[in-house]
């Protein structure tokens, strides 16, 4: 297995529900280092302008990860630009892949919609690229994504079979996506998918009072306190069957449908579940970030063990193209 998310700030609820709790559950109860957990520092350089806060950002999604308990003696824990045999495998894997069939890829073709055209770069462009490159160097068998990646691992798969067929070689084993279909698209504070670069995401990480705020402008319809409410389409109850017991979600849908029960009190229905939820996660996360050099030691010894494992697989590549191999010093 191997997954990654971008270094562009703290994981929202969205990045925790689909990806972060459910690949540590793998990642735990996986075999040893069977399992590749990565901070996309690399890809994180198309949407951060300020470079200097990609560092904090690295920290913020390490800490994450080690509040929800991935255990770093079990998995392999790093971050990407320290495993540079990705990129090398990136300009191969560029050489090989037809620049049309990247035109047609959604992180492009939406991208391109919102952004000036003299500021897009060959980085947003060539984004499906490296993505492959981080699942293919170690022949990644199982990638947990969201349903908007789905065409990512597609064009990993493509890749792979082209690439294969090219040197007549299974080099490259074909990658499997894996949904967490309860999850699949965590609804933001505006109904649409949770998202940093929307704004209406949820930071279960920040102060008690922040988090209040966001949650207490999750958009809903302008029925009154009295009035019956349907609780299928309501944003504030589709969030909190994500994360509440089976008994409190019941009740909440009673309170909806009998009326007399008002949107504000369903909010702090739901910050106070977060609250209580995440307690224990809220807490580490805060000690972890107050102990940067732990998480560069720890990220460091993850990428000492991925890179020695990635300089053994692209000196295999490397000799199906006929180039030398190269040692780590």
């Amino acid at each position: 297995m191997l997954t990654g998310i971008r270094s562009t700030g703290t994981p929202h609820l969205g990045n925790i529900l689909g990806v972060i709790i459910p690949s540590v559950d793998i990642a735990n109860r996986n075999e040893k280092d069977s399992s590749f957990i990565f901070i996309a520092d690399l890809h994180s350089l198309i949407q951060v302008n300020n470079i200097k806060t990609i560092r904090n950002n690295t920290y913020q999604i390490a800490a994450a990860w080690l509040a929800f308990g991935l255990n770093t003696e079990n998995c392999l824990f790093y971050r990407q630009s320290d495993v540079s045999e990705v990129t090398e495998l990136a300009w191969y894997f560029s050489c090989f892949f037809p620049y049309q069939r990247l035109t047609l890829a959604h992180s492009f073709k939406n991208e391109i919609t919102r952004i000036d055209k003299g500021k897009i770069s060959m980085g947003l462009f060539s984004y499906p690229i490296l993505m492959a490159a981080d699942i293919l160097l170690y022949n990644a068998k199982i990638v947990p994504v969201g349903k908007d990646q789905l065409q990512h691992i597609e064009i990993a798969r493509r890749i792979a079979t082209s690439f294969n067929k090219r040197i007549g070689k299974k080099l490259f084993v074909l990658p499997h996506a894996l949904l967490q279909k309860k999850t699949m698209s965590v609804p933001g504070t505006d109904g649409d998918k949770m998202s940093k670069s929307k704004k209406n995401w949820i930071n279960i990480f920040s102060s008690d009072e922040i988090l209040k705020k966001q949650i207490m402008s999750i958009r809903t319809d302008s029925k009154s306190l009295e009035e019956k409410k349907n609780p299928e389409t309501d944003y504030v109850m589709s969030l909190y069957k994500l994360i509440a017991p089976l008994d409190k979600i019941d009740k909440m849908k009673e309170k909806y449908l009998k009326g007399g029960y008002g949107y504000a009190e369903a909010k702090i229905a739901l910050y106070d579940l977060i609250i209580h939820k995440f307690s224990t996660e809220r807490k580490k996360f805060f000690s972890f970030m107050k102990n940067k050099s732990l998480l560069d030691h720890i990220l460091s010894l993850g990428a000492k063990k991925a890179k020695k494992i990635a300089n053994n697989r692209l000196n295999d590549i490397r000799k199906c193209l006929k180039f030398n191999p190269i040692k780590l010093i």
